[in-house]
């Protein structure tokens, strides 16, 4: 089964709790960013990190906001389930923004990254990296990908949202940008049964076909 949910920001008691205890060996969950188990290499982040690559589910994440980047990179990318991923140790895994992945006989589109609002207070390179947002070139190489599918694909996970789901939801932190725009336009030319974002630390269907999420977990296969 596949199942995801939204950011962690490092909070080890998420796992911890009954949803994802009785996850299986046959099990996949991915977080929708911001996972926060890669930030700044302390021996108690170390050792979390150790915790999780035992766990016997596969655990997956998208690269949000607030990420390590520099951390990131020090992991090689390779081939993984139909896509391009960093492997981080036992079956726990990055997944690099758009590229499509295949589980269980359904195409997922992942989309990490995003702009952090509070970029002007923070610094470069200790909590803040230019690489969050992705490039025209990602975007491009993305787009490049989905017209192999026909612009068809199961779902949609990302860590930001399209830009009218923020204009409608009034959840913009800041003024839209590129990427949000080029969002937007995915949402419009891709078919797809459900497009799930974390950030906004909300769990909420927001239209028939797209949802906010952050603590609940919710189940792929039951779409």
């Amino acid at each position: 089964m596949i199942y995801i949910t939204g950011d962690i920001h490092g909070d080890i008691t998420r796992f911890k709790e009954k949803e994802l205890r009785r996850l299986s060996r046959k099990d996949t969950l991915i977080i929708l960013g911001d996972f926060g188990f890669l930030w700044n290499a302390s021996k108690e982040e170390q050792k979390l990190l150790k915790w999780l690559t035992k766990r016997r589910y596969r655990l997956l994440f998208l690269d949000g906001c607030h990420e390590n980047y520099d951390m990131l990179e020090q992991y090689p990318a390779e081939p993984f389930c139909g896509g391009m991923a960093r492997h981080i140790g036992g079956n726990v895994y990055q997944l690099i923004r758009g590229h499509i992945f295949e589980f269980e006989d359904k195409k997922l589109l992942c989309i990490g990254g995003g702009e952090s609002h509070d970029k002007e207070d923070r610094d470069e390179g200790v909590n803040w990296w230019r690489a969050e947002l992705p490039s025209e070139q990602e975007m491009e190489q993305c787009d490049q990908r989905l017209q192999q599918t026909q612009n068809q694909v199961d779902y949609v996970l990302s860590h930001d949202a399209p830009s009218q789901i923020l204009e409608f939801t009034g959840w913009k932190q800041q003024d839209i940008n590129s990427f949000q725009l080029w969002l937007n336009r995915l949402s419009k030319e891709l078919t797809y049964t459900r497009w799930y974002f974390g950030r906004y630390h909300k769990d909420r269907n927001l239209t028939g076909k797209l949802s906010a999420v952050f603590c609940d977990v919710h189940c792929l296969n039951k779409e």
